[in-house]
């Protein structure tokens, strides 16, 4: 049997919102560095203290360099990203050049099996500002610890995963996908999701 969670700490973690009115939209998200994806928003941005995931066809069609404007920032201010179980090695001199300060950014390399406890334990902490991971195999259930997480941390959370996992229910707060050459928003909370793909400006 799965876990039974409070009503109020589900409302508290923003892992659900009252039926029967529309969700007020707050300009209050964390910029992406993408003007574009801004004004698709409903947060104006990254939804802060939530989990967001990234639906996609494989590794490297553009997740980083959607990624990198805001962790740059967020390294700039002295502000700890971390990396948990990345499929590659980052690259240090290409995330210097996209402006991340690699003084605040640490990887956490874990086994599948550690990942998403080692995910979870990141956001929970309270340390960080941003949490990046590549959960390879996640349930509702696992996704919603994430996003109490991130909420009880004070986090933004981004979890990279296969496009596959599109059509499985998830509480994360932003789900995008990316699918013939543009980022798809498939589920934003806090306003209705957009009808037209994103198409970013190369930077």
């Amino acid at each position: 049997m799965g876990e039974v969670l409070p009503l109020d700490a589900l409302i508290a973690a923003r892992t659900v919102w009252s039926a029967g009115r529309e969700a007020t939209a707050r300009a209050d998200g964390e910029p992406t560095g993408h003007a574009a994806l801004d004004a698709a928003l409903p947060q104006g941005g990254w939804p802060r203290r939530a989990l967001s995931e990234l639906l996609l066809p494989a590794a490297g069609v553009g997740e980083l360099s959607l990624l990198l404007p805001a962790l740059a920032r967020l390294t700039a201010a002295g502000q700890p990203v971390v990396l948990v179980a990345p499929p590659c090695v980052p690259y240090a001199p290409a995330w210097q050049a996209a402006g991340v300060d690699l003084a605040w950014l640490q990887v956490v390399e874990a086994a599948p099996r550690d990942a998403l406890w080692a995910f979870e334990q990141c956001l929970r902490s309270g340390a960080c500002a941003a949490v990046v991971g590549w959960p390879q195999s996640a349930d509702e259930r696992a996704l919603r610890r994430l996003q109490v997480a991130a909420d009880s941390g004070d986090c933004c959370a981004f979890a990279l995963r296969d496009r596959r996992h599109a059509a499985n229910p998830s509480p994360a707060a932003l789900r995008l996908e990316w699918a013939r050459g543009a980022w798809h928003v498939r589920k934003c909370r806090g306003g209705r999701v957009p009808s037209q793909p994103v198409q970013l400006a190369a930077h």
